[in-house]
């Protein structure tokens, strides 16, 4: 059995009250509450350890350098990368993606070339393609999904033509669930020639990834949606790929030699990780990792998926009540609307009561197009979530809606 009381007992904030009431905290899927063990690491490093890294010959810069670098080679662990060098740290996921776009893009798209992207993407995973399309006269292509919010990968063969260059997909949609076929969503990119790009914001956090047998070309994911701090992030990429690409930033830390008359580059990753690094944050990141690498993750994986199965049965009780996206292996993630009842007057109502959810577009406005809806209300659930707090977001919606209607 999965002792979830147990694991509450490791993240402090969720014993305040809101409004009076007992704090139940259905957000994680824009950000996850942190375990004491984070806080204190972070805490720790800004008391003890602070002090620049990869610059120093101090005994305070040499410490935090090597811890930094302790959290790098976690990472890869934990993502089953080849080389430490493929694990470049960044602000976030955005971060991460907005580089892909700027420095791969910059050197191998021309005029006539092609991306296609996924129609359930973050705005994060289409705003930067966009932009070096309009810089280099590049098509954008998208890939769609149906009405279950199935992503319709058999599609994928009339969009891919010689000229594709990228595909960029998520891991699991932070609007619907959904996880795609990723094996052959890569399988196909590859035949035709193009790269991918993986957005891993959600995918990281349920059930985890192993780049090396996903065999993607660039994964991305942000630090605090995995139970760490918030503002770093992780841009994974194959080695022989990033030793191609230009750098981004430029500043401190991403030279090698520097003159008026020619400047040259450190090697990876540190050509992709300019100025003072947010060290305190990545430490903190993988203190996050370490913590999990602690529990039984297949059991964190059983108990997500028994909230999510419960959490869809109990909100389909309420009259009106409509879920997007019901494909059968989505990941800890409802959104729904309920008809009569806008998505912020319920979200507001919800929080009076102690409930912590996501109304409005959540970053994915072309997932509200496909529907013909403004927003959507979510709720996010992770492994410090119980059936008792979903029992008080069903009563919540049900007590909203008899209020609104």
């Amino acid at each position: 059995m999965f002792d979830v009381e147990n694991i509450r007992k490791d993240f402090p904030i969720l014993c305040r009250k809101v409004n009076g009431k007992d704090l139940v905290y259905l957000d994680s899927g824009a950000t996850a509450q942190k375990p004491l063990q984070v806080i204190e690491r972070v805490d720790e490093m800004l008391r003890l350890h602070n002090a620049n890294i990869h610059r120093g010959v101090h005994y305070l810069s040499e410490q935090a350098t090597e811890m930094y670098e302790q959290a790098r080679e976690r990472v890869r662990r934990f993502i089953n990368a080849e080389h430490r060098e493929e694990i470049i740290f960044t602000a976030g996921a955005t971060a991460s993606l907005n580089t892909i776009a700027y420095a791969w893009g910059e050197k191998f798209l021309s005029a006539g070339d092609n991306i296609i992207i996924s129609e359930m993407e973050h705005h994060s995973n289409i705003v930067p393609w966009q932009l070096v399309a309009e810089r280099k006269g590049v098509e954008i292509r998208v890939l769609r999904f149906d009405d279950d919010g199935r992503l319709r990968v058999e599609d994928l063969d009339s969009l891919l033509d010689s000229k594709s260059r990228l595909v960029a997909v998520t891991q699991a949609s932070n609007t619907l669930g959904t996880r795609p076929d990723l094996a052959k969503i890569i399988e196909k990119a590859h035949s035709a020639g193009a790269h991918v790009v993986v957005d891993g914001c959600q995918g990281v956090v349920h059930g985890g990834v192993d780049v090396k047998a996903l065999d993607c070309d660039f994964y991305a994911f942000s630090g605090h949606k995995l139970y760490g701090p918030t503002g770093v992030g992780v841009l994974y990429g194959r080695r022989e790929v990033l030793e191609q690409m230009p750098p981004f930033m430029c500043g401190g830390d991403m030279v090698d030699r520097v003159s008026f008359e020619r400047t040259t580059y450190a090697p990876l990753p540190l050509k992709f990780e300019a100025g003072t690094a947010n060290f305190v944050g990545t430490i903190g990141l993988g203190e996050a990792i370490a913590y999990l690498e602690g529990l039984d993750l297949e059991a964190i994986e059983l108990h997500e998926k028994e909230l999510l199965r419960y959490a869809e049965q109990s909100l389909s009780t309420v009259a009106g009540l409509r879920i997007y996206g019901t494909t059968q292996d989505k990941c800890s993630i409802v959104s729904f609307n309920v008809d009569g009842v806008h998505h912020y007057d319920l979200g507001m109502i919800l929080d009076k009561l102690g409930i912590a959810i996501r109304t409005g577009q959540h970053c994915a406005e072309p997932v509200m197009q496909h529907y013909g809806v403004t927003g959507m209300c979510r709720a996010s659930f992770a492994m410090y979530n119980t059936l008792s707090e979903i029992d008080a977001l069903v009563k919540g919606v049900e007590r909203a809606v008899r209020m609104l209607r």
